[in-house]
């Protein structure tokens, strides 16, 4: 039997994605292995979810620069030889050098319909836009902040007495079913990335898979 497909995860916060996807490897519904959570932030609740030796966490503050710290990371996923890595609440933005070491493997789950709301306070930019819809985007990860291709999206709808936290429950509550079934197709080798294109089933993919209510992907 071949090895699992090797999952590395980067984590700034609670870890409530990395979470979904141990809960399902578990219970049988993802073929795969995470092999190590890495973080920004030392006292992130995302590393005590897996053993000592699977954690590495290191505060930018005690590095030289940016790069340095980049490097650091870096060398330690290197280590770890992951097939994918996931960054799944991780709060802090990749240099270009080390996405460019990871090219074509690095995932994001971004809490937007991607190319709308790049960056942070995504909620109540949606809210202030005056959107009907919002949602979550899982995309490829490339030097430019969220613009890589994406994947595949999760949409909700905005109520009229919405505020910014009672619409990022309602996009966490979808998060994390697209996160998993995105990694799924991940780890099956279904999806790839070409020229800035998601290649699905080998064919190129010009609009993102969509969620369902049953939590399937579809075209």
């Amino acid at each position: 039997m071949s090895e699992l497909p090797r999952l590395a995860v980067l984590a700034s916060g609670r870890g409530s994605n990395l979470q979904c996807l141990l809960d399902a490897i578990a219970a049988g519904q993802l073929d795969a292995r995470i092999v190590g959570v890495f973080s920004d932030k030392p006292a992130a609740a995302a590393l005590d979810k897996v053993a000592p030796e699977q954690r590495w966490a290191r505060s930018p503050k005690d590095f030289a620069d940016r790069e340095a710290f980049d490097d650091a990371l870096a060398d330690a996923l290197a280590a770890s030889q992951p097939d994918w890595i996931l960054c799944a609440g991780y709060m802090r933005i990749l240099g270009a050098h080390f996405v460019q070491r990871f090219n074509g493997r690095l995932i994001n789950i971004h809490p937007s319909l991607l190319p709308l709301h790049k960056g942070l306070h995504t909620h109540a930019q949606a809210i202030a836009g005056g959107h009907a819809e919002h949602g979550a985007s899982v995309h490829f990860v490339v030097p430019e902040l969220d613009a890589g291709a994406v994947i595949a999206q999760a949409r909700v709808p905005v109520l009229p007495d919405d505020s910014a936290e009672t619409l990022a429950k309602r996009v966490l509550a979808v998060e994390h079913p697209l996160l998993l079934a995105s990694v799924q197709l991940l780890a099956a080798g279904r999806l790839a990335e070409r020229g800035g294109v998601v290649q699905f089933d080998g064919q190129s993919l010009f609009s993102p898979l969509r969620l369902d209510s049953a939590g399937t992907l579809q075209r």
